[in-house]
């Protein structure tokens, strides 16, 4: 009897499996899965919307702002804050043979002094009612009544203020884009 010469198909899938060489399932997920996590932090990184980060900031630091007002009333210490340029930072009160002087907060994870993402910018826009200089300390009493304040945070494309009435709520403000 002869033997019938064998199909190419037939002949693949009859071959050592020492002798195929390829990727195994992991190995191929594994590249996949790389391959996503950088297409997804390039997208992240290019798809930046402004509107969207200075909002973000805005929630940060609204929420800081209502962390020390409370922390004030809770140590029964004056605290404050400055916002300026690229960043803001919370303040002690302390009394001093000289007078009182603000010192910077350091023991509060939260309240941690914080630089803006480029190209965004922070300022204090008024105080009681008024105007104040942009390097002003805006303090949070001990008693918790405090004056209403605003702080505004930019970009050169759009802008959000934190408004604050004398109960410590923090609210944010859209703005017209500038």
């Amino acid at each position: 009897m002869e033997e019938r010469p064998r199909a190419p198909l037939a002949t693949f899938f009859n071959r050592d499996a020492d002798a195929i060489r390829g990727f195994t399932l992991a190995e191929v997920l594994v590249v996949i899965l790389v391959i996503g996590l950088a297409a997804g932090f390039a997208y992240a990184r290019l798809d930046s919307d402004p509107r969207r980060d200075v909002e973000r900031e805005g929630r940060r630091l609204a929420a800081a702002l209502e962390h020390a007002a409370a922390l004030a009333q809770w140590r029964n210490e004056t605290l404050g804050v400055s916002a300026a340029g690229p960043g803001y930072r919370f303040w002690r009160r302390l009394p001093s043979a000289e007078g009182d002087r603000w010192n910077a907060f350091s023991d509060d994870e939260i309240l941690a002094p914080r630089l803006l993402p480029e190209p965004l910018l922070a300022n204090t826009r008024e105080y009681a009612g008024r105007s104040v200089a942009s390097d002003a300390i805006l303090p949070f009493s001990p008693s918790g009544r405090n004056e209403p304040y605003a702080i505004e945070i930019a970009s050169p494309a759009w802008r959000v203020f934190l408004v604050a009435d004398p109960l410590n709520r923090v609210a944010v403000v859209d703005s017209s884009s500038r």
